[in-house]
């Protein structure tokens, strides 16, 4: 092609941006993880409510983002992109830490859960459910299957954010931390999705770690997106007209 005035060689017209892509496979914040190993009966509740905080507005940006990129993206389309990212990136969260023993199993299955609640407020948002809202706290718990019944995940959550107004996560109760690792390790794997002894194990013999931790995250991953899809697509009332998340709050 050539440029109409000058003549000279034009490079062809640049493609459509794609949609980005969610970004890669992140461990939980520091300040969450003192509260875990402070308050480990409740860390899952901890890391729901801290999931929604922060990776709330995450979810809703990207959708924003994607549907702008993508006009007229199904909703069903739109959560299989997250779904198809987060499950490769729970294939890989094993590798995050490589660190060996019970510290290095209690941090690998953190990153997965905490990787498993940003797939679960991504499909929300594909959805058009509001990913920011703290009732997808209590969806977390009850996916993640923490607890059976929306009611008691809300109680338990009530719990632990009064545990931390309350300050009682910054006394501690002088339990040793190698027990506070077992306890913490054996409530984020339940919260994850996959035994905890499997995931000690795999951290401690070699070449296991490959074998076990590609398997269990990427099914228990899978499994989760499923139950997610399934309590959030019949909220989408119009494939082809997805709903409008609303704007930032105001105030």
């Amino acid at each position: 092609m050539t440029h109409p005035e000058t003549g000279a060689d034009t490079p062809p017209p640049m493609p459509p941006t794609p949609a980005p892509e969610v970004d890669g496979a992140t461990a939980p914040p520091a300040g969450l993880w003192e509260k875990m190993k402070a308050d480990p009966q409740y860390a899952p509740e901890h890391l729901a409510l801290e999931a929604v905080r922060r990776l709330g507005p995450e979810a809703h940006a990207w959708q924003e983002r994607t549907r702008a990129q993508r006009p007229g993206i199904p909703p069903d389309a739109l959560a299989d992109l997250a779904v198809k990212r987060f499950v490769n990136l729970a294939r890989l969260s094993g590798a995050v830490s490589g660190a060996t023993g019970i510290a290095g199993a209690v941090l690998d299955v953190g990153v997965l859960a905490w990787n498993q609640a940003r797939m679960v407020l991504h499909v929300a948002a594909a959805y058009g459910v509001d990913p920011r809202e703290p009732e997808r706290a209590t969806d977390l718990l009850v996916l993640q299957k923490v607890h059976k019944v929306a009611e008691t995940a809300r109680l338990a959550l009530g719990v632990a954010a009064g545990r931390e107004r309350a300050g009682a996560l910054l006394r501690g109760n002088g339990t040793p931390m190698h027990r506070v690792l077992v306890k913490l390790g054996v409530k984020l794997a339940q919260m994850a999705g996959i035994r905890a002894a499997k995931r000690i194990f795999a951290k401690i013999v070699p070449g296991a770690a490959i074998i076990l931790g590609t398997w269990a995250n990427s099914s228990a991953t899978t499994d989760l997106a499923r139950r997610a899809t399934e309590l959030y697509r019949p909220r989408a009332a119009y494939w082809s007209d997805p709903p409008q998340l609303p704007g930032p709050r105001q105030g």
